[in-house]
Protein backbone atom coordinates (compact mmCIF):
# COMPACT_ATOMS: atom_id res chain seq x y z
CA UNK A 1 0.00 0.00 0.00
CA UNK A 2 1.38 3.81 -0.81
CA UNK A 3 0.99 6.67 1.38
CA UNK A 4 -1.18 8.93 -0.94
CA UNK A 5 0.11 12.11 1.22
CA UNK A 6 3.95 11.02 -0.74
CA UNK A 7 2.47 10.48 -3.89
CA UNK A 8 0.91 14.35 -3.67
CA UNK A 9 4.20 15.33 -2.55
CA UNK A 10 6.54 13.99 -5.50
CA UNK A 11 4.24 12.87 -7.95
CA UNK A 12 6.64 12.28 -10.74
CA UNK A 13 8.77 10.17 -8.34
CA UNK A 14 5.88 7.56 -7.88
CA UNK A 15 5.26 7.41 -11.25
CA UNK A 16 8.90 7.09 -12.44
CA UNK A 17 9.13 4.09 -9.60
CA UNK A 18 6.26 2.69 -11.40
CA UNK A 19 7.20 2.98 -14.82
CA UNK A 20 10.29 0.44 -13.66
CA UNK A 21 7.30 -2.22 -12.81
CA UNK A 22 5.90 -1.15 -16.39
CA UNK A 23 3.07 0.45 -14.74
CA UNK A 24 1.87 3.39 -16.42
CA UNK A 25 1.65 6.77 -14.78
CA UNK A 26 -1.23 7.26 -12.04
CA UNK A 27 -0.65 9.60 -10.22
CA UNK A 28 -2.26 12.57 -11.64
CA UNK A 29 -5.80 10.29 -11.39
CA UNK A 30 -4.79 9.59 -7.76
CA UNK A 31 -4.32 12.91 -6.99
CA UNK A 32 -7.44 14.03 -8.61
CA UNK A 33 -9.59 11.33 -6.71
CA UNK A 34 -7.94 12.60 -3.51
CA UNK A 35 -8.80 15.77 -3.94
CA UNK A 36 -12.11 15.14 -4.69
CA UNK A 37 -12.54 13.38 -1.48
CA UNK A 38 -10.96 15.73 0.37
CA UNK A 39 -13.28 18.02 -0.59
CA UNK A 40 -16.25 16.25 -0.15
CA UNK A 41 -14.80 15.93 3.46
CA UNK A 42 -14.01 19.44 4.44
CA UNK A 43 -17.91 20.17 2.91
CA UNK A 44 -18.96 17.26 5.35
CA UNK A 45 -16.86 18.69 8.19
CA UNK A 46 -18.27 22.28 7.42
CA UNK A 47 -21.84 21.04 7.93
CA UNK A 48 -21.41 18.85 11.10
CA UNK A 49 -19.78 21.98 12.53
CA UNK A 50 -22.48 24.40 11.31
CA UNK A 51 -25.52 22.02 12.56
CA UNK A 52 -23.59 22.15 16.04
CA UNK A 53 -23.55 25.58 15.99
CA UNK A 54 -26.40 26.05 14.60
CA UNK A 55 -28.09 23.54 17.38
CA UNK A 56 -26.67 25.51 20.01
CA UNK A 57 -28.49 28.87 18.50
CA UNK A 58 -31.58 27.89 18.88
CA UNK A 59 -31.66 27.21 22.41
CA UNK A 60 -30.16 31.17 22.84
CA UNK A 61 -33.26 32.14 20.38
CA UNK A 62 -35.47 30.18 21.98
CA UNK A 63 -34.43 31.86 25.84
CA UNK A 64 -34.64 35.25 24.69
CA UNK A 65 -38.18 34.76 22.96
CA UNK A 66 -36.55 35.27 19.22
CA UNK A 67 -38.91 32.86 18.00
CA UNK A 68 -38.36 33.53 14.26
CA UNK A 69 -34.72 33.06 14.63
CA UNK A 70 -35.15 29.96 16.12
CA UNK A 71 -37.60 28.43 13.39
CA UNK A 72 -35.09 29.69 10.97
CA UNK A 73 -32.39 27.79 12.74
CA UNK A 74 -34.59 24.27 13.20
CA UNK A 75 -34.82 24.40 9.45
CA UNK A 76 -31.18 24.76 8.42
CA UNK A 77 -30.48 22.06 11.26
CA UNK A 78 -33.02 19.73 9.33
CA UNK A 79 -31.38 20.66 6.18
CA UNK A 80 -28.44 19.46 6.96
CA UNK A 81 -29.77 16.66 8.57
CA UNK A 82 -31.11 15.51 5.23
CA UNK A 83 -27.88 16.26 3.13
CA UNK A 84 -24.83 15.75 5.89
CA UNK A 85 -25.71 11.47 5.25
CA UNK A 86 -25.33 11.98 1.53
CA UNK A 87 -21.91 13.64 2.19
CA UNK A 88 -20.85 10.88 4.56
CA UNK A 89 -21.72 8.23 1.91
CA UNK A 90 -20.34 10.23 -0.88
CA UNK A 91 -16.73 10.34 0.99
CA UNK A 92 -17.00 6.51 2.10
CA UNK A 93 -17.09 5.95 -1.65
CA UNK A 94 -14.69 8.00 -2.50
CA UNK A 95 -12.33 6.94 0.41
CA UNK A 96 -13.11 3.16 -1.52
CA UNK A 97 -12.30 3.81 -4.56
CA UNK A 98 -9.16 5.22 -3.10
CA UNK A 99 -8.05 2.76 -1.12
CA UNK A 100 -8.94 0.16 -4.24
CA UNK A 101 -6.49 2.10 -6.52
CA UNK A 102 -3.83 2.56 -4.10
CA UNK A 103 -4.17 -1.48 -2.95
CA UNK A 104 -4.28 -2.37 -6.72
CA UNK A 105 -0.31 -0.86 -7.52
CA UNK A 106 3.26 -2.97 -6.96
CA UNK A 107 5.68 -1.65 -4.29
CA UNK A 108 8.44 0.45 -5.59
CA UNK A 109 11.94 -0.75 -6.05
CA UNK A 110 14.81 0.90 -4.18
CA UNK A 111 17.35 2.35 -6.06
CA UNK A 112 19.67 -0.67 -6.42
CA UNK A 113 17.61 -2.89 -8.23
CA UNK A 114 18.14 -3.01 -11.35
CA UNK A 115 16.20 -2.08 -14.21
CA UNK A 116 14.59 -4.96 -16.37
CA UNK A 117 11.26 -6.85 -17.58
CA UNK A 118 11.86 -10.37 -16.48
CA UNK A 119 14.10 -12.76 -15.31
CA UNK A 120 16.36 -12.70 -17.99
CA UNK A 121 18.02 -9.33 -16.91
CA UNK A 122 17.96 -10.61 -12.92
CA UNK A 123 21.90 -10.03 -11.90
CA UNK A 124 24.15 -13.02 -10.22
CA UNK A 125 25.77 -11.53 -7.51
CA UNK A 126 27.48 -14.22 -5.84
CA UNK A 127 28.28 -18.55 -6.52
CA UNK A 128 28.70 -20.93 -3.96
CA UNK A 129 30.38 -24.28 -4.54
CA UNK A 130 31.05 -26.45 -7.74
CA UNK A 131 28.89 -28.35 -9.12
CA UNK A 132 29.87 -32.04 -8.88
CA UNK A 133 31.67 -33.61 -11.56
CA UNK A 134 29.64 -37.22 -12.72
CA UNK A 135 31.12 -40.05 -13.74
CA UNK A 136 27.30 -40.89 -15.78
CA UNK A 137 25.03 -38.71 -17.00
CA UNK A 138 23.16 -37.11 -14.15
CA UNK A 139 19.40 -37.83 -13.98
CA UNK A 140 16.62 -35.39 -13.29
CA UNK A 141 14.30 -36.15 -10.38
CA UNK A 142 11.37 -37.08 -12.62
CA UNK A 143 13.34 -40.03 -13.94
CA UNK A 144 15.51 -40.90 -10.50
CA UNK A 145 12.51 -40.70 -8.19
CA UNK A 146 9.39 -42.74 -8.99
CA UNK A 147 11.39 -45.76 -7.96
CA UNK A 148 12.62 -44.57 -4.75
CA UNK A 149 9.33 -43.87 -3.34
CA UNK A 150 8.71 -40.16 -5.62
CA UNK A 151 5.34 -41.58 -6.77
CA UNK A 152 3.65 -38.78 -9.54
CA UNK A 153 0.78 -41.74 -10.10
CA UNK A 154 -0.65 -42.24 -7.23
CA UNK A 155 -0.46 -38.43 -6.42
CA UNK A 156 -2.48 -37.82 -9.52
CA UNK A 157 -4.76 -40.74 -9.21
CA UNK A 158 -6.03 -39.10 -5.81
CA UNK A 159 -5.67 -35.57 -6.69
CA UNK A 160 -4.86 -34.66 -10.52
CA UNK A 161 -1.85 -33.02 -12.48
CA UNK A 162 0.44 -31.58 -9.29
CA UNK A 163 -0.13 -33.44 -6.18
CA UNK A 164 2.67 -36.30 -5.64
CA UNK A 165 2.54 -39.25 -2.96
CA UNK A 166 5.86 -39.32 -0.84
CA UNK A 167 6.67 -43.43 0.49
CA UNK A 168 8.91 -44.82 2.33
CA UNK A 169 12.78 -43.44 2.65
CA UNK A 170 11.41 -40.60 0.70
CA UNK A 171 8.76 -39.73 3.06
CA UNK A 172 11.77 -40.21 5.68
CA UNK A 173 14.22 -37.94 3.54
CA UNK A 174 11.71 -34.94 3.41
CA UNK A 175 10.37 -35.14 6.62
CA UNK A 176 14.26 -35.05 7.51
CA UNK A 177 14.79 -31.98 5.30
CA UNK A 178 11.97 -29.95 6.87
CA UNK A 179 12.92 -30.93 10.52
CA UNK A 180 16.66 -30.10 9.48
CA UNK A 181 15.68 -27.06 8.09
CA UNK A 182 13.62 -25.60 11.25
CA UNK A 183 15.96 -26.57 13.55
CA UNK A 184 18.55 -25.13 12.18
CA UNK A 185 16.69 -21.85 11.51
CA UNK A 186 15.30 -21.87 15.40
CA UNK A 187 18.41 -23.37 17.36
CA UNK A 188 21.24 -21.51 14.80
CA UNK A 189 19.71 -18.14 13.00
CA UNK A 190 17.66 -17.34 16.20
CA UNK A 191 14.03 -17.30 14.46
CA UNK A 192 10.95 -18.22 17.01
CA UNK A 193 9.25 -21.11 15.98
CA UNK A 194 5.52 -21.07 15.50
CA UNK A 195 2.75 -23.40 14.48
CA UNK A 196 0.11 -21.11 12.50
CA UNK A 197 -3.45 -21.41 10.96
CA UNK A 198 -3.61 -22.63 7.45
CA UNK A 199 -6.66 -21.26 7.17
CA UNK A 200 -7.35 -17.43 7.33
CA UNK A 201 -9.74 -14.74 6.69
CA UNK A 202 -9.51 -12.17 3.90
CA UNK A 203 -8.29 -9.57 5.88
CA UNK A 204 -4.90 -11.41 6.05
CA UNK A 205 -4.42 -12.64 2.53
CA UNK A 206 -5.08 -8.29 1.96
CA UNK A 207 -2.62 -7.40 4.68
CA UNK A 208 0.30 -9.41 2.68
CA UNK A 209 -0.93 -8.49 -0.77
CA UNK A 210 -2.48 -11.76 -2.39
CA UNK A 211 -5.85 -9.62 -2.11
CA UNK A 212 -7.19 -8.21 -4.57
CA UNK A 213 -5.13 -8.99 -7.73
CA UNK A 214 -3.81 -12.38 -7.14
CA UNK A 215 -6.78 -14.59 -5.30
CA UNK A 216 -6.82 -17.04 -8.84
CA UNK A 217 -3.34 -18.06 -7.66
CA UNK A 218 -5.04 -19.45 -4.12
CA UNK A 219 -7.50 -22.04 -3.25
CA UNK A 220 -10.77 -20.80 -0.90
CA UNK A 221 -12.54 -23.12 1.27
CA UNK A 222 -16.42 -23.22 1.36
CA UNK A 223 -16.81 -21.46 4.31
CA UNK A 224 -14.75 -18.19 2.49
CA UNK A 225 -11.47 -18.56 4.59
CA UNK A 226 -8.42 -19.07 2.38
CA UNK A 227 -5.65 -22.04 2.03
CA UNK A 228 -2.77 -20.14 2.93
CA UNK A 229 -0.03 -19.93 -0.30
CA UNK A 230 2.88 -19.56 2.57
CA UNK A 231 3.10 -18.98 6.25
CA UNK A 232 4.46 -15.56 5.27
CA UNK A 233 0.33 -14.92 5.38
CA UNK A 234 -0.20 -15.85 8.88
CA UNK A 235 3.44 -15.07 10.40
CA UNK A 236 3.36 -10.98 8.72
CA UNK A 237 -0.19 -10.58 9.91
CA UNK A 238 -0.11 -11.85 13.67
CA UNK A 239 1.08 -8.14 14.29
CA UNK A 240 -1.85 -6.85 11.94
CA UNK A 241 -3.50 -3.99 13.87
CA UNK A 242 -0.80 -3.83 16.52
CA UNK A 243 1.24 -0.77 17.80
CA UNK A 244 4.69 -2.54 18.93
CA UNK A 245 6.83 -1.97 21.56
CA UNK A 246 10.65 -0.84 19.84
CA UNK A 247 12.29 -3.19 22.31
CA UNK A 248 9.96 -6.01 20.69
CA UNK A 249 12.18 -5.60 17.44
CA UNK A 250 13.17 -6.81 15.42
CA UNK A 251 10.55 -9.87 15.85
CA UNK A 252 12.07 -12.88 13.70
CA UNK A 253 9.53 -15.55 13.25
CA UNK A 254 9.52 -19.04 11.17
CA UNK A 255 7.13 -21.67 10.77
CA UNK A 256 7.06 -24.94 8.80
CA UNK A 257 3.34 -25.92 6.96
CA UNK A 258 1.98 -27.05 4.13
CA UNK A 259 1.47 -24.42 1.79
CA UNK A 260 -1.78 -24.28 -1.34
CA UNK A 261 -1.42 -22.77 -4.79
CA UNK A 262 -3.37 -22.87 -8.04
CA UNK A 263 -0.64 -21.84 -9.65
CA UNK A 264 -3.29 -20.44 -12.22
CA UNK A 265 -0.22 -17.66 -13.54
CA UNK A 266 1.61 -21.24 -14.28
CA UNK A 267 0.05 -23.07 -16.48
CA UNK A 268 2.59 -25.27 -18.56
CA UNK A 269 5.56 -24.72 -16.35
CA UNK A 270 7.01 -27.42 -14.39
CA UNK A 271 4.06 -30.18 -15.56
CA UNK A 272 6.53 -32.92 -15.06
CA UNK A 273 8.36 -33.90 -11.26
CA UNK A 274 8.01 -32.27 -8.33
CA UNK A 275 9.18 -28.78 -8.81
CA UNK A 276 5.83 -27.00 -8.99
CA UNK A 277 3.10 -28.36 -6.93
CA UNK A 278 -0.42 -27.17 -5.68
CA UNK A 279 0.09 -28.53 -2.19
CA UNK A 280 4.12 -28.30 -0.77
CA UNK A 281 5.98 -27.97 2.47
CA UNK A 282 8.20 -24.76 3.37
CA UNK A 283 10.02 -23.56 5.90
CA UNK A 284 8.97 -19.54 5.96
CA UNK A 285 10.99 -16.90 8.01
CA UNK A 286 9.26 -13.17 8.82
CA UNK A 287 10.88 -10.46 9.56
CA UNK A 288 9.48 -7.35 11.31
CA UNK A 289 11.62 -4.52 12.19
CA UNK A 290 12.22 -0.83 12.38
CA UNK A 291 12.76 0.79 9.06
CA UNK A 292 16.40 1.33 9.82
CA UNK A 293 16.99 -2.37 10.07
CA UNK A 294 15.61 -3.42 7.45
CA UNK A 295 18.53 -3.49 5.17
CA UNK A 296 20.40 -5.59 7.36
CA UNK A 297 18.54 -7.88 8.23
CA UNK A 298 17.58 -8.37 4.39
CA UNK A 299 20.80 -9.41 4.49
CA UNK A 300 20.74 -11.53 7.84
CA UNK A 301 17.80 -14.04 6.18
CA UNK A 302 19.57 -14.35 2.73
CA UNK A 303 22.30 -15.66 5.32
CA UNK A 304 19.93 -18.15 7.05
CA UNK A 305 18.78 -19.69 3.88
CA UNK A 306 22.02 -19.90 2.48
CA UNK A 307 23.28 -21.71 5.51
CA UNK A 308 20.97 -24.61 5.00
CA UNK A 309 21.97 -24.89 1.33
CA UNK A 310 26.08 -24.62 2.07
CA UNK A 311 25.42 -27.28 5.57
CA UNK A 312 24.24 -29.26 2.42
CA UNK A 313 26.46 -28.60 0.28
CA UNK A 314 24.28 -27.99 -2.51
CA UNK A 315 26.07 -25.59 -5.18
CA UNK A 316 23.64 -22.14 -5.48
CA UNK A 317 24.07 -18.48 -6.80
CA UNK A 318 22.83 -15.53 -5.35
CA UNK A 319 20.84 -13.61 -7.68
CA UNK A 320 18.91 -10.00 -7.68
CA UNK A 321 15.91 -9.62 -9.00
CA UNK A 322 15.13 -7.23 -11.51
CA UNK A 323 12.53 -4.64 -11.15
CA UNK A 324 9.99 -6.32 -13.69
CA UNK A 325 10.35 -9.88 -11.83
CA UNK A 326 9.77 -9.21 -8.12
CA UNK A 327 6.86 -9.72 -6.46
CA UNK A 328 4.72 -7.17 -6.17
CA UNK A 329 4.84 -6.51 -2.61
CA UNK A 330 8.12 -6.54 -2.74
CA UNK A 331 10.67 -3.34 -2.93
CA UNK A 332 13.81 -5.49 -3.02
CA UNK A 333 14.65 -9.41 -3.42
CA UNK A 334 17.25 -11.99 -3.39
CA UNK A 335 17.02 -15.30 -5.16
CA UNK A 336 18.73 -18.32 -4.37
CA UNK A 337 19.20 -20.58 -7.22
CA UNK A 338 20.61 -24.22 -6.12
CA UNK A 339 22.27 -26.17 -9.20
CA UNK A 340 20.47 -29.09 -10.59
CA UNK A 341 22.61 -31.63 -12.44
CA UNK A 342 19.84 -33.39 -13.51
CA UNK A 343 18.27 -30.31 -15.81
CA UNK A 344 22.10 -28.94 -16.26
CA UNK A 345 20.35 -25.61 -14.76
CA UNK A 346 20.10 -23.09 -11.72
CA UNK A 347 16.37 -23.07 -10.15
CA UNK A 348 15.07 -20.96 -7.93
CA UNK A 349 15.19 -22.72 -4.25
CA UNK A 350 14.38 -19.23 -1.98
CA UNK A 351 13.16 -16.05 -3.23
CA UNK A 352 13.83 -13.37 0.12
CA UNK A 353 12.06 -10.03 -0.11
CA UNK A 354 12.81 -6.50 1.99
CA UNK A 355 8.93 -5.13 1.51
CA UNK A 356 9.13 -2.03 3.10
CA UNK A 357 6.44 -0.55 4.79
CA UNK A 358 3.90 -1.32 2.10
CA UNK A 359 2.62 -4.63 3.63
CA UNK A 360 2.26 -3.08 7.21
CA UNK A 361 0.17 -0.14 6.08
CA UNK A 362 -2.00 -2.43 4.53
CA UNK A 363 -1.98 -4.22 8.09
CA UNK A 364 -1.95 -0.96 10.10
CA UNK A 365 1.37 -2.55 11.87
CA UNK A 366 3.32 0.48 13.65
CA UNK A 367 5.30 1.09 16.32
CA UNK A 368 6.74 3.93 18.44
CA UNK A 369 9.88 4.95 18.30
CA UNK A 370 11.46 5.79 22.15
CA UNK A 371 10.66 9.31 22.00
CA UNK A 372 8.31 10.38 19.75
CA UNK A 373 4.58 11.07 20.38
CA UNK A 374 3.64 9.35 16.63
CA UNK A 375 3.70 6.10 15.85
CA UNK A 376 5.55 5.02 12.32
CA UNK A 377 4.67 1.62 10.33
CA UNK A 378 7.41 -1.40 10.35
CA UNK A 379 8.81 -3.20 7.53
CA UNK A 380 8.20 -6.57 7.11
CA UNK A 381 10.33 -9.34 5.26
CA UNK A 382 9.62 -12.59 4.32
CA UNK A 383 11.55 -15.67 2.84
CA UNK A 384 11.66 -19.18 2.34
CA UNK A 385 14.61 -21.10 4.69
CA UNK A 386 13.93 -23.61 2.31
CA UNK A 387 10.97 -25.07 0.31
CA UNK A 388 11.29 -28.40 1.21
CA UNK A 389 9.99 -30.57 -1.83
CA UNK A 390 12.97 -28.39 -3.97
CA UNK A 391 15.51 -29.29 -1.64
CA UNK A 392 14.59 -32.74 -1.89
CA UNK A 393 14.83 -32.74 -5.67
CA UNK A 394 18.33 -30.60 -5.33
CA UNK A 395 19.29 -33.72 -2.75
CA UNK A 396 18.16 -36.33 -5.19
CA UNK A 397 20.03 -35.21 -8.35
CA UNK A 398 23.10 -33.96 -6.55
CA UNK A 399 23.55 -36.91 -4.67
CA UNK A 400 22.38 -39.77 -6.93
CA UNK A 401 24.84 -42.63 -7.92
CA UNK A 402 24.87 -44.24 -11.20
CA UNK A 403 22.72 -47.50 -9.68
CA UNK A 404 20.35 -45.47 -9.17
CA UNK A 405 20.95 -45.00 -5.57
CA UNK A 406 20.79 -41.54 -3.62
CA UNK A 407 23.37 -40.84 -0.95
CA UNK A 408 22.08 -38.97 2.05
CA UNK A 409 23.72 -35.52 2.68
CA UNK A 410 25.55 -35.75 6.07
CA UNK A 411 23.78 -32.74 7.33
CA UNK A 412 20.79 -34.88 7.61
CA UNK A 413 22.08 -38.14 8.82
CA UNK A 414 21.05 -37.18 12.69
CA UNK A 415 17.65 -36.96 10.99
CA UNK A 416 17.20 -40.04 9.30
CA UNK A 417 16.89 -42.65 11.78
CA UNK A 418 20.00 -44.68 10.48
CA UNK A 419 19.32 -44.59 6.45
CA UNK A 420 22.28 -43.65 4.72
CA UNK A 421 21.15 -44.33 1.78
CA UNK A 422 18.53 -44.13 -0.30
CA UNK A 423 18.41 -47.56 -2.24
CA UNK A 424 16.10 -49.28 -5.18
CA UNK A 425 14.46 -52.17 -3.56
CA UNK A 426 14.83 -55.59 -4.65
Amino acid sequence: MHDIRQIRENPAAFDAGLARRGVAPVSASLVALDEQRRAVATRMQEGQNRRNEASKAIGKAMGSGDTATAEALKAEVATLKDTLPALEAEEKELSAQLLDALAGLPNIPVDEVPDGEDESQNVEVTRWGAPREFTFTPKEHADLGPVLGLDFETGAKLSGARFTFLKGQMARLHRALAQFMLDTQTATNGYMECAVPLLVKDDAVYGTGQLPKFSEDLFRTTDGRWLIPTAEVSLTNAVSGDILDPAQLPLRMTALTPCFRSEAGAAGRDTRGFIRQHQFEKVELVTIAKPEESEAEHERMVAAAESILQALELPYRKVLLCAGDMGATARKTFDLEVWLPGQQAYREISSISNCGDYQARRMNARYKPEGSKKTEFVHTLNGSGLAVGRTLVAVLENYQQEDGSVLVPDALKPWMGGIEKLEVPA
